[in-house]
């Protein structure tokens, strides 16, 4: 059985808001634009980790990640065995299924890492809400260009080398999904294992495995059973700038 819980909307969810990580949607929406949206009755929704988030043709919401971690696979090239995928993590903050605002074919494996809070909210509402609301409908392009740009960065770089590669992803998820512990450099990140790395970046896992050995040598990363922790943020941006 599901283990899909409808809950009351919580009062945090419309006060703190924008403590969500840097250009996220949530960071970037105007506290009456969310106010809006929370005044249509959203409901939050929780999800265990390895639950799919029900996005697809049937579904009419597009989901806002409260807290919690998923891996998106689309398949550009149809489903199959060996057929490629690409994958990709999205983190708190950032607005999922926002193919629905535009299309109803909306072909993406949407999985939580974690176990997820989302608020999801009708395409056809958000529609309406984001043309009544310019700064709301800015808010949202400005956070999916910064999320492209964070892409291109962290995915796309093919021909880099792949302990670059595998930090700066770490970093990336360190900005996004991670959280800070008692010390402000030391963020732990919960969800995504070695494998799901792999796929992300579209290299082997030994591959990837041997650029964490790398990293946990040198103490900046713990790896754990779908957990790192970054010891030393500034060492591991160093690494993925290519320094």
């Amino acid at each position: 059985m599901p283990s899909t819980v409808d809950t009351a909307c919580p009062t945090d969810l419309l006060l703190d808001h924008e403590s969500q990580p840097e250009g996220s949607f949530l960071r970037r929406l105007a506290a009456e634009d969310w106010s809006a949206l929370l005044r249509a009755g959203l409901r939050s929704r929780a999800f265990a980790r390895d639950e799919h988030l029900p996005i697809g043709p049937a579904d009419e919401n597009v989901y806002i990640i409260w807290d919690g971690v998923v891996r998106q696979d689309r398949f550009p090239l149809g489903e199959g065995d060996g057929v490629p995928t690409v994958t990709r993590f999205r983190g708190r903050g950032q607005l999922v299924g926002e193919a629905k605002l535009v299309t109803d074919d909306c072909a993406v494996r949407t999985k939580c890492l974690t176990g997820t809070l989302v608020v999801p909210c009708r395409a056809r509402y958000f529609n309406v809400l984001l043309r009544k609301r310019p700064e709301a409908q800015r808010a949202l392009l400005r956070s999916l260009e910064d999320r492209n740009r964070g892409d291109e960065l962290v995915y796309t770089m093919a021909t880099r080398p792949p302990l670059e590669r595998v930090s700066r992803l770490l970093a990336h998820l360190a900005d996004t999904a991670g959280w800070a512990g008692p010390r402000a450099d030391r963020v732990t990140i919960t969800g995504p294992s070695q494998k799901d790395l792999a796929a992300a970046l579209q290299l082997a896992v030994s591959t990837t495995e041997n650029a964490i050995r790398t990293l946990r040598y040198h103490g900046i990363v713990e790896a754990g059973y779908r957990r790192f922790v970054v010891h030393d943020v500034d060492a591991l941006r160093h690494l993925a700038a290519g320094n």
